[in-house]
């Protein structure tokens, strides 16, 4: 039994002094997206929204919409452990700046990337499933992530096809 503290259907917080983490936490949040219906799932490292740290572990699965969005606070890294997807990088209008293939190390893609503040990022997820571990600095502020108005507040299978032609 994973002894993680259930916020939502999308996020656990650790309850160790020493966290861990191994194929077995994977596959629980991959089954645990199969059961929600943002196709999404996650644990953090951290305690709670207010540490300076935020680590997470994250699963999306094929078809999970990952809405544009960027930060207006911090940076964030990203370190893949399996399956493939690409990072897609904006400027302000919504036009395509970056693109980035990932994959696990093993797959000669990139497997790791960072980026500043104030840029506008999603990810389109290319394998069954995609999961990565996430670094940014808290504390975390729900005001500070913004939504481009450019970008549909839901998956739109037009808006992907035109970011994937681009």
């Amino acid at each position: 039994m994973i002894d993680w503290v259930k916020e939502s259907e999308e996020v656990y917080y650790t309850s160790k002094m020493i966290p861990t983490l191994s194929k077995k936490e994977i596959d629980f949040l991959i089954n645990e997206s199969k059961n929600n219906k943002r196709k999404r799932c996650r644990v953090c490292m951290h305690k709670n929204k207010k540490d300076i740290s935020q680590e997470m572990f994250i699963v999306h699965l094929n078809g999970c919409y990952i809405r544009p969005h960027m930060h207006t606070d911090k940076a964030e890294s990203m370190s893949v452990i399996a399956g493939e997807a690409d990072a897609i990088f904006f400027n302000n209008n919504g036009k395509v700046i970056d693109k980035i293939e990932l994959g696990e190390y093993s797959s000669g893609k990139n497997f790791y990337y960072r980026i500043n503040k104030n840029i506008y990022h999603m990810l389109i997820i290319r394998s069954e499933y995609f999961a990565f571990q996430e670094n940014t600095l808290g504390p975390f502020f729900e005001n500070s992530v913004i939504f481009p108005d450019w970008a549909p507040e839901l998956y739109n299978q037009s808006f992907i096809n035109r970011i994937i032609k681009s």
